[in-house]
């Protein structure tokens, strides 16, 4: 996947230009409807968790762009694929524990796995240049 699929523009002024920070925030909205249905006894554990996670994705993108060299921005990269994961991991545990079903989680697991390469392919961009 090249740089470009991941732009909005060829030209990037903030993060906010990036397609990948954009996904990452449908994917934390997602998150944030979907825990709506746990069990409120989760509202400060395991729902605190997976929200955290899951904004975290864009809050890591958003600060590696903002960063002065490739080499920090990657690596901001790879802590955003790092929460993305803790996301993909708390949504296995949701679906196993009946928190939510799998047709529920599907979508987001679809998000997470389009996400994932979209990182991927910039933190190699960053790191070739």
């Amino acid at each position: 996947m090249e740089m470009e699929v991941v732009l909005v523009s060829g030209n990037v002024r903030s993060h906010r230009d990036l397609i990948v920070w954009q996904k990452a925030v449908d994917l934390a909205v997602l998150v944030y409807e979907l825990v709506r249905a746990f069990p409120p006894n989760e509202r400060y554990g395991f729902t605190s968790q997976l929200t955290r996670a899951a904004t975290a994705v864009s809050a890591n993108i958003a600060e590696g762009n903002a960063r002065e060299s490739r080499r920090a921005y990657a690596h901001f990269i790879g802590i955003a694929r790092g929460s993305l994961m803790e996301v993909d991991s708390y949504l296995t545990v949701a679906t196993r524990i009946d928190y939510i079903t799998d047709r529920q989680a599907q979508p987001i697991h679809d998000l997470i796995t389009e996400i994932s390469k979209m990182l991927l392919a910039l933190r190699k961009r960053l790191l070739e240049q």
